[in-house]
């Protein structure tokens, strides 16, 4: 059994008329992880109530996020709706239903490490653009950064990896955990692209950061001997307790804001090498804008977990 975390409030975050980052993502995954052949063997689960959890949540999200950037959301949520850059909307539930996404993503830990079994939060808005002070390219909390540091206050967790897949680089993930020895962060992305970070060149504080920097136009050709080469021998090496994924499904050839040229299917044969590495992997929704090949990369990645 593969654990699925989702909720309709999710749904709740209004991006306006054509924003790519828009509720019907959610809506078509669901819709196509209810009809798929093996759905039998996913158990759908409700994120815990934020009220449930609220001050240790709000504790966490301080750790990771600067009580101006926190404000800042909530503020804007307050007064109706606005936008923290030109490409981030802040509609009027988008701080409660932020702050559920990170439960989810809280929950998903817990499953996992209780399971010893991957699972998958379905959650909105996403996150891994988010820095410590400002959220920006569509993302308001840092969902993965944020469990990371969860994880790692878990009895016997000890080191935790962030395999970042999404097109773009997680330009807030990576300043947010790269002065932490105990957390290794991997980013392959399109480069150039938005928002225009993550060089090869950058290693971390403790040579715990691999930036893979992939050309417009690669397929498989190049990622499987990447995975192969450099993204599994740097996790395998770290020996992570638990690997969180930034699955973002925007390398997709048929997907409109970037140029990687990758198949549905090719996700699933990422996710064979996570499992390499462990099976305590926590898989959270980042990108994906091309409805049909996000869907289908979302079942690619759960089947082969299955």
């Amino acid at each position: 059994m593969i654990s699925v975390i989702y909720s309709d409030e999710f749904l709740e975050h209004k991006t306006g008329m054509l924003h790519p980052e828009r509720p019907e993502r959610l809506t078509a995954i669901v819709k196509t992880l209810k009809t798929f052949p093996h759905n039998g063997q996913l158990q759908w689960r409700s994120p815990t109530p934020v009220q449930q959890r609220h001050s240790s949540l709000m504790t966490l999200l301080e750790k990771v996020h600067s009580p101006s950037h926190i404000q800042a959301v909530a503020e804007i949520a307050n007064q109706g709706g606005g936008y923290l850059d030109g490409d981030t909307p802040v509609s009027a539930k988008s701080y409660d239903v932020a702050l559920l996404a990170v439960s989810a993503w809280l929950d998903g830990v817990d499953l996992v490490l209780a399971n010893i079994n991957p699972a998958f939060v379905l959650a909105r808005p996403p996150g891994h653009h988010a820095e410590s002070k400002r959220g920006m390219g569509f993302c308001l909390f840092s969902n993965a950064a944020i469990a990371a540091h969860y994880a790692l206050e878990k009895p016997g967790i000890n080191k935790v990896a962030i395999l970042d897949w999404d097109v773009h680089h997680g330009n807030g993930t990576q300043e947010i955990v790269e002065t932490n020895e105990n957390i290794a962060y991997c980013s392959l992305h399109q480069s150039p692209c938005y928002p225009g970070t993550g060089s090869a060149d950058e290693h971390g504080f403790h040579n715990n950061v691999l930036n893979l920097p992939m050309s417009p136009g690669t397929t498989m050709a190049i990622y499987q001997p990447t995975f192969e080469q450099k993204v599994v021998p740097f996790l395998a090496s770290f020996q992570p307790d638990l690997l969180i994924v930034s699955a973002g499904y925007d390398a997709n050839r048929d997907d409109p804001l970037a140029g990687i040229a990758l198949q549905p299917e090719d996700y699933g044969e990422f996710t064979k090498y996570c499992l390499q590495i462990t099976r305590n992997i926590l898989f959270g929704l980042e990108g994906g804008y091309d409805l049909p090949s996000l869907s289908q990369s979302v079942v690619a990645t759960i089947e082969r977990c299955l």
